[in-house]
């Protein structure tokens, strides 16, 4: 069994460290992966969150580009109801142009932020979702070699080709990316009770394009592997906290890890906690080979997106390399 391994990174600001420090630890991410054979590395654009310092995707993802040579990169994702899709064709045409033959655009649905905040963004409100399906097509159009949104042109953009991804935590998104022929991502790593049954939508309802002939879909996993199964779950604990924080509605930066979770974490929350991360791969390479194996033989996923949720910059690099290493791997030849 081979499938091809893929990094999600969230840019995380960490508890005692600055933004600048957390897009250095970006860029030195997506050189480790580049180093140790990975697929690509996607930036998630969020906004207003104290831990996450990738809000502006596109600026992110051309200094990862001028950080590696071969590696593809993108988004994971846009989220496009913020934004005008000719400005993102003109974003991500630009990217192609500069890394031509590396970008993706992963899109999403949601505002990857609170309502004030997406308010202040400057779309209009008003029917957001109902319009995604439009959004799409349109910037189709614009990356198109024939411009398909005449008499407006997207320069750069227009003749890039930039392959579309959709992502999604629900059955909308599995059902849109199989009806335009799409490849699809699931965001297992926070929302994993639809996964399977979306799996099943998309590739049960999926239509050949002009981008893609058959059914591809990849699904996220958050990972922390260590050289000890201790290591690992000290590492964890960051995950654990922060997603206590989310469900408090505490905006902090990204947590560090503690040997005592329940010094931090009342018992009354761990069950959400764990069932909410569920699929996370924690523990030494052979213990979480056993747990990825069962992973993708139940789902049938083309490719794993993994995100490494580690407060220690070296533990995280250490992470990536010992996940490279697990014989699921499946080394990759550039073109």
């Amino acid at each position: 069994m081979s499938v091809p391994f893929s990094i999600l990174d969230l840019a995380p600001v960490g508890e005692g460290h600055s933004v600048a420090d957390a897009i250095q630890n970006s860029q030195a991410l997506a050189q480790c992966a580049e180093a140790h054979g990975y697929q690509r590395v996607w930036l998630a654009e969020h906004h207003g969150m104290r831990g996450v310092s990738s809000a502006a995707t596109a600026v992110m993802l051309a200094g990862i580009g001028a950080a590696t040579s071969k590696i593809r990169i993108g988004s994971g994702g846009v989220m496009l109801p913020n934004h005008a899709p000719l400005v993102i064709a003109e974003q991500f045409g630009t990217l192609a142009e500069m890394y031509p033959g590396r970008i993706d655009l992963g899109l999403g649905r949601a505002p990857g932020t609170d309502m004030a905040t997406a308010r202040a963004l400057r779309r209009n409100m008003g029917g957001q979702v109902d319009t995604y399906q439009d959004d799409v097509e349109e910037l189709q159009g614009y990356l198109a070699d024939e411009n398909k949104v005449k008499p407006i042109i997207a320069v750069p953009g227009q003749g890039t080709n930039v392959p579309i991804w959709l992502l999604g935590s629900s059955l909308y998104s599995a059902q849109l990316a199989a009806h335009m022929g799409l490849p699809f991502s699931f965001a297992s790593h926070f929302a994993p009770d639809m996964l399977l049954e979306a799996i099943n939508v998309y590739r049960a309802n999926f239509r050949p394009s002009e981008q893609l002939d058959k059914p591809y879909v990849s699904a996220g996993v958050m990972a922390s592997v260590a050289d000890t199964q201790h290591e690992a779950e000290y590492h964890f604990t960051s995950a654990q906290r922060q997603f206590a924080h989310l469900r408090r509605n505490a905006n902090r930066p990204f947590p560090a890890p503690v040997e005592d979770l329940s010094s931090v974490i009342a018992a009354a929350e761990m069950p959400m906690i764990n069932q909410t991360l569920r699929y996370a791969m924690v523990g030494t390479p052979e213990r979480v080979q056993d747990k990825l194996s069962q992973f993708i033989e139940q789902t049938g996923v083309d490719e794993m997106i993994f995100s490494f949720p580690i407060h220690d910059q070296r533990a995280r690099l250490k992470a990536v390399e010992l996940t490279a290493g697990i014989d699921l791997m499946q080394k990759q030849d550039w073109h």
